[in-house]
């Protein structure tokens, strides 16, 4: 049944699609160069003796650039320094600080063994918008600022049995369809539920990582997929309603494959580039201050971009007298730079910092 986009759209169809609309040459050769540059990126990964390092970086610019697809928009720097401060940040940083949060933890719990739920999805939209309600009992609409193009299906009954049709399909592993397709298919359906009052974009975008992982396709939270989302937001959207308006599967399907595409490889990009300039420190560190020298503080100076004593102390690197030494010297051989905000001083890796602002 063709929709109305001023009356809910009760009638969207369950997942999932019939597989003529997915079953096609040209999505099948999209979807091959997508899984080998996602299988690249996960066996690098791999490889690497610790990959936590990455996870809170480049987790937290995933973070950035799903919210600022919804206009919710801070700096690089903002973010950095609210990460690593738990200091008053201005709203929007806040707002995107809870998207990383919710992005690590809901992988953190799928790769525990959980499946996905109505209780886990509701979660994991609580954590990003700090709101205590859950699926929505009222109506909704998209508009563009000049018409209503799309009123989501309504109410909390008839959202109820899509999303648990959506999880039965998420949950479900079966060798007929690849998991890329699948997932592109299931974030279409999400968004077109639109189970929440508002921070649906960001909670399907969560989802699609947390696919990744439970497919088997990502051992951590590291991938940039927004990145293109954001970069082609207005192919994004149009690209959604295609699917609604006319069944034009094979587009969508085909955006969200090159997004795996382009961000796997861009991603791994910034890990070689990380790791670089991680041993380029370690010998610089090595050379120029190996009193200092631990692998432990070096590792430390990585999993953000600034670091204060109290990260040495905790970690039992240092007493925080020694802590106070170590950074400083750091910053006397040019790797840190320290500043102060209110009473405490921080102390940014400045190569990190602009690797990751580029």
């Amino acid at each position: 049944m063709k929709f109305n986009p001023d009356k809910p759209y009760n009638k969207l169809p369950n997942i999932l699609p019939d597989e003529k609309y997915w079953r096609l040459l040209s999505i099948y050769e999209q979807v091959n160069k997508a899984n080998r540059a996602m299988a690249e990126l996960k066996g690098r990964l791999s490889a690497i003796p610790n990959p936590d390092i990455f996870i809170n970086t480049l987790s937290l610019q995933e973070a950035k650039d799903s919210s600022s697809i919804e206009n919710v928009l801070t700096t690089n720097d903002k973010l950095f320094k609210a990460f690593t401060l738990d200091s008053t940040a201005d709203p929007h940083t806040k707002e995107v600080l809870r998207y990383g949060k919710a992005l690590v933890g809901g992988f953190r719990v799928m790769k525990s063994g959980k499946k996905f739920s109505v209780k886990l999805i509701e979660l994991i939209y609580r954590n990003i918008k700090k709101e205590n309600d859950g699926i929505r009992d009222f109506s909704v609409y998209i508009g563009n600022g000049y018409r209503r193009i799309y009123t989501p299906p309504c109410c909390r009954d008839v959202i109820l049995d899509k999303l648990n049709n959506w999880i039965s399909v998420a949950n479900l592993k079966s060798d007929e369809i690849d998991p890329l397709i699948k997932m592109a298919i299931l974030h279409y359906q999400f968004e077109a539920i639109h189970p929440f009052k508002d921070g649906n974009g960001r909670t399907g975008r969560v989802i699609n990582v947390l696919l990744l992982s439970v497919y088997g396709l990502l051992d951590d939270p590291v991938l940039y997929l927004s990145k293109y989302i954001n970069e082609h937001k207005n192919d994004y959207y149009r690209l959604l309603m295609g699917v609604t308006e006319s069944n034009n599967w094979e587009e969508w399907i085909l955006f969200i494959l090159k997004a795996v595409e382009k961000t796997s490889k861009y991603t791994l990009g910034k890990v070689f580039t990380i790791i670089e300039l991680f041993n380029n420190t370690k010998e610089k560190i090595q050379g120029e201050a190996p009193e200092i020298y631990s692998f432990e503080l070096l590792e430390t100076l990585f999993t953000q971009v600034y670091c204060k004593y109290s990260f040495l102390v905790e970690k039992g690197i240092a007493s925080r007298n020694t802590a106070s030494k170590y950074l400083n010297r750091l910053v006397e051989i040019g790797i840190l730079k320290k500043e102060k905000v209110g009473n405490e001083f921080i102390f940014k890796n400045k190569g990190l910092y602009e690797i990751l602002k580029k």
